[in-house]
């Protein structure tokens, strides 16, 4: 079988140090998030979870592109499908006789899992691959947009849909999420739990078939791997992860508009993980915190002209930074070592 090629940002150092480094990086990534309210407040603290929340969508696509090889226009529709899930949830929380942000939480992944996994198996069961699939998730983010925008006695429609900030409670023991503080640290959690799941996948026995259907699909069917398969569960799950990050981004910014789903929204992910680097997970993570944060400080400098800004540092790490910042990382390493 193909194994994977690790070309993360430790990807240059030898097997040993990787296994050592990489979960140590990590470590310290989290720390330095945990830490940073102690030491900062005010918009800072309010925005960053944001920031992050967009990193776990940029770490969903790098499963999808960068391990399985399947380019995502529809992560953004997802990611947009959570929020409305978790408003609808929290506006309802009287009738359901039952925690909505658990429920909300639930229904939002459950709902991408199920969606991206009906779809993904019809569509590999039926051999679509490459350009053909890039397509079709990219129908599915102007359906979730036009759907939101169409169904305005429901989602608002281009008004928008504004969301109450979740309650979380443990029998008679109940958490406040009311300051800037206390869902900051939850989103913390939630995004460390998931780059730790997401790199535990991907270094198991289903990482590696993985990376062989991202090398040699043709080969791996040969070995009697069901590719559909494996495929269709990395859609679902990659979709489940983008709804619940969802679900939190809507209830922290408190509100959730269709440009949210659009085409735009999904392409700027792909140029995140594009420029960050599609086969390192941190690597996602990090270029979905920063370049995002980047762009929010580029549109208030000039609004006219950001995107312009972005899409020439977007083409400039496609054509002299084979694999995003990681790539180079590793490039630099291995010219080090030799």
């Amino acid at each position: 079988m193909i194994e994977a090629k690790d070309t993360g940002v430790l990807a240059g150092f030898p097997p040993r140090v990787r296994r050592v480094r990489e979960p140590v990086v990590a470590l310290w990534v989290f720390a330095i998030l945990a830490l940073l309210p102690l030491m900062s407040s005010g918009y800072v603290i309010y925005i960053l979870p944001q920031y992050m929340l967009f990193g776990v969508l940029a770490m969903s696509l790098a499963l999808l592109w960068g391990f399985c090889g399947m380019l995502s226009f529809g992560q953004a529709g997802f990611f947009a499908l959570g929020a409305y899930i978790m408003g609808l949830c929290l506006q309802h929380a009287g009738t359901l006789g039952v925690n909505a942000a658990y429920l909300a939480l639930l229904a939002s992944a459950m709902a991408g899992a199920v969606i991206a996994g009906a779809v993904g198996y019809f569509l590999f069961s039926a051999g679509v691959r490459d350009s053909y699939f890039v397509i079709v998730t990219l129908a599915l983010s102007i359906i979730a947009e036009q759907l939101a925008v169409g169904q305005s006695q429901v989602t608002g429609g281009w008004n928008g849909m504004f969301i109450p900030r979740m309650q979380l409670s443990f029998w008679d023991w109940r958490l406040p999420l009311d300051s800037d503080a206390s869902i900051y640290y939850l989103i913390v959690v939630f995004v460390a739990v998931t780059y730790s799941f997401l790199r535990w996948i991907t270094r198991a026995k289903f990482g590696k078939v993985l990376a062989g259907i991202r090398e040699n699909e043709d080969r791996i069917l040969s070995l009697g791997f069901k590719v559909h398969l494996y495929k269709t569960a990395t859609f679902a799950i990659s979709a489940g992860l983008a709804c619940a990050a969802g679900a939190l981004y809507g209830t922290h910014a408190a509100f959730v508009a269709p440009s949210l789903a659009g085409v735009l929204f999904s392409t700027e992910v792909v140029v995140w993980v594009a420029i960050a680097g599609r086969n390192s997970l941190l690597g996602a993570l990090l270029g979905g915190i920063v370049v995002s944060s980047i762009s929010n400080a580029l549109s208030a400098i000039t609004p006219q002209y950001w995107q312009l800004v972005l899409g020439v540092l977007f083409v400039v790490v496609v054509a002299f930074f084979r694999g995003g910042i990681a790539g180079a990382v590793h490039r630099f390493s291995a010219r080090r070592r030799g």
